[in-house]
C-alpha cells in the first residue's frame, strides 16, 4: 500500500506541475487553456481522489478538513479549465486566478500539516 501512495503522490505532484508549466510558457500572453493545463489538472485531480482512497484504505490519519479545502480547490481548478478549455483567450485576471488556486493548493498541502510540527 505504501507503495502505491507514493506513486499516487507522485503523479499528483507531476499533475500540478503540468498546471503550472502551462501557465508559465503563456505568461506574455495571448492567455488561454492549453493541453498541458487540461492534463494536468485533471491529473492532479484524480490522483488526488485515488490518494485519499489509498490513506482511507489504510491505516494512515486522514486530515479530512484539510482533504475538503483541497478537493474544494482542486474541483474550482478544473472546472475553471475545463469551461475555458475552447476560448480562444482568457481575460488576465480569470488565467492569473488559476495559477493563484494551483499555488494555494500546493501551499495548503506543505502548511497545513497535523502530523509535522516546525
Amino acid at each position: 500500500m505504501e507503495i502505491l501512495r507514493q506513486i499516487l503522490l507522485i503523479v499528483h505532484i507531476l499533475g500540478y506541475a503540468g498546471l503550472l508549466g502551462g501557465l508559465l510558457v503563456q505568461l506574455k500572453g495571448p492567455y488561454a487553456v492549453n493541453a498541458l493545463m487540461r492534463d494536468g489538472a485533471g491529473t492532479a485531480f484524480v490522483s488526488g481522489l485515488l490518494l485519499v482512497g489509498v490513506l482511507e484504505a489504510g491505516d494512515a490519519a486522514v486530515d479530512h478538513a484539510k482533504i475538503g479545502v483541497k478537493f474544494a480547490v482542486s474541483l474550482i481548478i478544473l472546472v475553471l479549465v475545463m469551461a475555458n478549455l475552447r476560448k480562444p483567450s482568457l481575460p488576465k485576471g480569470l488565467f492569473l486566478g488559476i495559477g493563484a488556486l494551483a499555488l494555494i493548493n500546493i501551499g495548503v498541502a506543505v502548511l497545513w500539516s497535523s502530523a509535522h510540527t516546525f
